[in-house]
């Protein structure tokens, strides 16, 4: 059975970022890229754990082990990861309901990852409840974005509920599709 719940320990810290290892694309062959959809960035402990100060990240256990997770993150984490700097520049240029996405409530959705055995199960959708349970309280929407070459993770999103609202393309060449689910 699947338990969804918040991060509390660091060792969940640790599993999530064990996780997160086997699924960076350095790591995986071009057919799982495709086929399986991938990670891109890659934390440390310091800030999974700064990170999860105000709100904590979504995670799924099964029998006491962490198989797929969803980052909380501020938009006060704009400046401390690297690869994520031209996302949160979009977000000061984005319109959504005729204002500027950075002038609502609003947080991202750092990152999600499921387990290889437990893809295809209901997790990812299981994940974003548990999320929006948590968060929708103190605000209107999650945003994200998703490499465009990412295409088993943008079709899961948009089965979800998210719609794209932007594309860009940052300074390493890569092709962003921002993407936003809203809740009011």
């Amino acid at each position: 059975m699947i338990i969804y719940s918040s991060s509390t320990t660091t060792s969940e810290l640790i599993q999530i970022l064990d996780l997160q290892q086997k699924n960076l694309p350095q790591l995986l062959s071009q057919e799982e890229i495709i086929s399986q959809g991938f990670v891109t960035v890659e934390h440390n402990l310091k800030l999974l754990k700064l990170m999860s100060t105000t709100y904590p990240h979504v995670i799924a256990k099964y029998e006491d082990k962490i198989v797929g997770y969803a980052l909380v993150m501020l938009p006060d984490f704009a400046d401390h990861i690297e690869i994520l700097k031209p996302m949160f520049h979009q977000f000061n240029t984005v319109l959504f309901q005729n204002k500027k996405l950075t002038k609502h409530r609003y947080f991202v959705m750092g990152q999600i990852c499921i387990a290889k055995p437990f893809r295809g199960k209901g997790l990812f959708r299981g994940l974003y409840d548990r999320m929006k349970m948590q968060m929708q309280k103190d605000f209107d929407f999650v945003v994200t974005e998703v490499d465009k070459l990412n295409t088993r993770s943008l079709k899961a999103h948009y089965n979800i509920g998210f719609k794209n609202i932007n594309e860009y393309e940052s300074p390493d060449g890569k092709q962003w599709v921002i993407l936003l689910w809203d809740w009011s």
